[in-house]
């Protein structure tokens, strides 16, 4: 691996670095607790990205990013990392949903959805797990089917969950059934729909966090043009692994209070021997552990970008980021928390340890450990993909989606 900086990337963190020193918010604006933190200042700081190519810049020029290298990208990630920006409502619908219909869609779609989600004037969402699924996408029973009266239009009605950012979403993608007939991955196909449709219905889901950035969605009579199908008829499971590759990039981390903002307020903290709550050697063991596996994810990170640095595609290590960090998150959140001992069920962010950010791990992370597959399927992936292990027997591959017990 190499750690160092070439000399191209040196200079490009360098204007990036100075670009988000004269254009970068001063002071934070808090999350509402709805997924999409404060509206207006997280669509002004998308478009003054966008107006400088910075928003994506690994798109073409013509789309409005600059044609860079995916190293760039992650150069900026990191020196935006550094300021006090405003939540990102954008990750699904750029880094998921958008790619998607520029790579399936025609030429007038992408002319007409590509930048104005690209400035924040558009939000998307993705319409893909059901209640009978889990994260099984190919188990989808939402049905389309296409209306008999010569126009092409399809008609699409059945439920779909854990969908973020629907209530504030303006556009959505969404994966059908239209072949009872053919086995599950082979008789679906994906459109994209509009919100506003009078046929959707958006119920938030109150999460524990006191926050409801999860959906569920009801299609009812929902119609759709022929041209608003992203691939061809019954393709849909081909879309959906362009979509679920892109969504591994998105959420491959996890954010909150790490091992360093752990340690330093157990410094501060005192034990039940008078001592600091640092100087407990059970505690520091775990405080070893989690530092351990945060370099390794560092390190992982770092071969992932010395790939990219080399015009190298990088390899199916990037698997393996969420199914770490979203699991040290819970287990970090949870050991802070009994450090804290009965001050730990103060959960007011003027009086909790880092504004509460401990307590808002503890209640988030288990929906980081679902969102973008369970660690069961990651873990899956990375046995089979990585280690190349024998895959699940699947006993289901061949059978007509009508004749599983799911597909009734």
């Amino acid at each position: 691996m190499d750690f160092n900086d070439t000399p191209e990337e040196a200079a490009y963190r360098a204007e990036v670095r100075a670009w988000l020193e004269a254009n970068a918010p001063k002071s934070a604006v808090v999350d509402d607790g709805e997924g999409g933190g404060s509206m207006a200042a997280s669509k002004a700081w998308q478009a003054k990205k966008a107006a400088a190519g910075y928003a994506c810049i690994t798109w073409p020029k013509e789309w409005g990013g600059q044609g860079g290298n995916p190293l760039q990208q992650v150069i900026f990630n990191q020196e935006e990392a550094n300021h006090p920006i405003p939540p990102n409502p954008f990750t699904i619908g750029l880094g998921m949903c958008v790619p998607t219909v520029a790579t399936f869609a025609d030429a007038e779609t992408k002319a007409r959805f590509v930048g104005p989600a690209l400035r924040g004037e558009e939000i998307w969402c993705q319409l893909f797990s059901e209640p009978s699924g889990g994260s099984d996408v190919a188990a989808a029973r939402t049905k389309a089917v296409r209306v008999d009266d010569g126009s092409g239009d399809w008609i699409i009605d059945g439920q779909k969950v854990w969908t973020t950012g629907a209530q504030f979403s303006n556009f959505g993608i969404v994966v059908t059934r239209t072949d009872m007939d053919a086995p599950k991955h082979k008789g679906m196909t994906m459109f994209w729909v509009d919100m506003s449709d009078p046929g959707i219905e958006v119920r938030p889901i109150h999460q524990m966090s006191g926050g409801s950035g999860f959906n569920e969605v009801f299609f009812t009579g929902v119609r759709v043009k022929d041209s608003q199908r992203l691939g061809a008829v019954n393709d849909g499971w081909k879309v959906s692994l362009v979509t679920l590759m892109n969504e591994r990039l998105a959420v491959g981390g996890a954010s909150g209070a790490g091992w360093s903002q752990f340690m330093e307020a157990a410094r501060g903290i005192t034990g039940v021997d008078g001592r600091p709550a640092l100087k407990d050697q059970a505690l520091r063991e775990k405080l070893a552990d989690w530092y351990v596996q945060a370099e390794g994810l560092k390190h992982t990170r770092n071969r992932t970008m010395t790939a990219l640095s080399r015009g190298q595609t990088p390899g199916p290590e990037s698997s393996i980021g969420k199914v770490v960090a979203a699991t040290q998150m819970q287990d970090l959140g949870n050991e802070a928390l009994e450090m804290l001992d009965q001050y730990g069920i103060i959960s007011d962010p003027e009086l909790a340890p880092l504004r509460g950010a401990f307590h808002a791990s503890v209640m988030s992370s288990p929906g980081l450990r679902i969102a973008g597959g369970t660690d069961e399927i990651l873990r899956n992936i990375i046995a089979e993909r990585v280690l190349g292990l024998p895959g699940d027997i699947r006993v289901d591959k061949d059978v007509a989606f009508k004749d599983l017990p799911t597909g009734r």
